[in-house]
């Protein structure tokens, strides 16, 4: 991959990972607000048992996103970055594109998400 090609990745992934970790400090204070919120009945105390599930599931997944977009800089950094771990073939600069923190191929992703169903 050229130089130019990784300084665009790089720039793509360094704000998202700023975007997520605003997103993820935004939420935990309103998990925080929620927690010390008083509740009079219980479909107070359900509105806000639902609304902290409902932010605990983006707390994590923007963490597991978090973890894949430091990832890929590292390997942007060790020179390993858009080289699918599978098969170690390139992964396609469109499929990059979409999804610049990727890990596999359009080939190997779909046998491990086939994989993953069964």
């Amino acid at each position: 991959m050229q130089k130019s090609e990784l300084e665009y990745f790089r720039d793509i992934l360094l704000s998202r990972k700023e975007q997520i970790e605003k997103n993820l400090s935004g939420v935990k204070e309103e998990i925080s607000e929620l927690q010390h919120q008083e509740l009079n009945d219980e479909g107070d105390y359900a509105a806000a048992n639902s609304d902290s599930l409902v932010e605990s599931a983006i707390i994590t997944q923007q963490q597991k996103e978090l973890r894949e977009i430091e990832n890929a800089l590292a390997k942007i950094e060790n020179g390993e970055y858009g080289v699918c771990e599978m098969c170690e073939d390139p992964i396609g600069f469109q499929r990059l594109k979409v999804k610049p923190h990727a890990v596999y191929c359009i080939d190997c992703r779909e046998i491990v998400e086939k994989s993953n169903k069964e």
